[in-house]
């Protein structure tokens, strides 16, 4: 009989101890200025490639389609 009592205070106090620890912080979703970008300075001259290549030296001329919402359809496969 004396296991039982000290399992439900087991019990008991693991609960306790779960409902009463602090809830940690969310996070803040990733804002566009977290993202750190090489960019090409005014005036320097860019190439077009076509095909893969290897250059010695790259740059991000753009970023497009940055999204802080998930995307939503409406409707499923068809």
């Amino acid at each position: 009989m004396n296991i039982w009592v000290q399992l439900a205070i087991w019990v008991i106090s693991y609960f306790v101890s779960a409902a009463a620890r602090p809830k940690p912080p969310q996070p803040k979703p990733a804002a566009f200025g977290d993202f750190q970008f090489p960019q090409s300075t005014e005036g320097t001259p860019q190439s077009v490639v076509f095909g893969d290549v290897w250059t010695p030296d790259w740059m991000v001329l753009g970023v497009g389609q940055y999204r802080t919402q998930p995307i939503k359809q409406k409707g499923g496969k068809k």
